[in-house]
């Protein structure tokens, strides 16, 4: 599968984004999709996850209650809603996608998309 993420941009401290990622290929609903972050010198982190039918979701606890993450089977998209967003989300956001049926691990993504940034600005 091959993702394509996008959405990103620059926004001030309390503002939102919506991220999307459109993924190709006709199997998309088997995939557990994933978003993941990194910031400037600092290591890749996991930010959320969505189950296949999107019944199930997970997320970091510093983005808990301020993102959420849903897909949509029929467009072969998956989005992060991003609210409150803080200086210190401020990243390249990549969103990820793996056959696995285990959600609680941010392990084991087998496809990764181009990643695409957001900038939040104090």
């Amino acid at each position: 599968v091959q993702l394509q993420a996008s959405g990103g941009g620059l926004v001030q401290a309390g503002g939102s984004l919506r991220l999307s990622c459109a993924a190709s290929g006709r199997t998309f609903s088997s995939y557990i999709m994933g978003w993941f972050r990194q910031a400037p010198e600092k290591e890749r982190e996991f930010v959320a996850a969505i189950s296949w039918g999107g019944s199930n979701t997970v997320y970091a606890d510093s983005v808990k209650g301020r993102f959420t993450i849903s897909r949509d089977n029929a467009k072969n998209t998956v989005y992060l809603q991003m609210n409150s967003l803080k200086p210190e989300d401020t990243g390249m956001y990549y969103c990820a996608a793996k056959t696995s049926s285990y959600i609680g691990s941010p392990s084991g993504y087998n496809y990764w998309g181009q990643g695409t940034l957001v900038t939040v600005s104090s």
